[in-house]
């Protein structure tokens, strides 16, 4: 069954095509559910009211492509994840964290592998990460960002910078011990 198909029987609410389309991407969708949400469990509960909202919404939905139906589904979870966020009152503006003076290593990308990436991503704080993603991953522009957020486009630019410095302070942090790692 091709996945038009699969859509269509998805929209008559079949459990069968449900889970078939739950399969194809549901771990892709978990972690764009993980990049704004830090607790596993909470990230799948995001995963799993997103495919829900999904399921409520498909006969809105016109096929055109895989790409179309992979974008749909990931404006679904990340806005799940926004509202979760915002529920919780976890996405928190913070000021200036204090960050040393570091060396810029431009091969420390090349040490870390994407798991390592993604963890220092995920320990950014909130307000930091939550920009840093809609903003680097998700390419949205600071206007629609701070009407997400119901921030100022200044503060979603300064969160912004904020979490650059902060990640590639991390990152040359966690290069420094990459290399330690490798030698001992």
């Amino acid at each position: 069954m091709n996945l038009h198909q699969l859509l269509k029987e998805v929209g008559k609410n079949d459990p069968i095509a449900q889970k078939r389309l739950f399969d194809l991407y549901s771990g892709s969708m978990l972690l764009v559910c993980r990049r704004y949400i830090k607790d596993s469990q909470d990230a799948e509960e995001m995963l799993l009211n997103g495919f829900f909202k999904f399921y409520s919404s498909i006969n809105s939905f016109r096929y055109i492509n895989e790409q179309a139906l992979y974008s749909w589904i990931k404006k679904i979870m990340v806005n799940e994840c926004l509202m979760f966020l915002r529920k919780k009152m976890a996405f928190v503006v913070i000021g200036d964290l204090p960050t040393e003076d570091h060396i810029s290593n431009d091969d420390v990308l090349d040490k870390l592998n994407a798991e390592d990436i993604f963890r220092l991503v995920l320990e950014l704080p909130t307000g930091y990460r939550t920009v840093f993603n809609l903003h680097a991953i998700e390419g949205w522009e600071h206007k629609e960002i701070s009407k997400a957020l119901g921030i100022s486009e200044g503060t979603s630019k300064s969160q912004l910078n904020k979490a650059r410095k902060l990640l590639q302070k991390n990152l040359s942090q966690q290069g420094l011990i990459y290399e330690q790692r490798k030698t001992n």
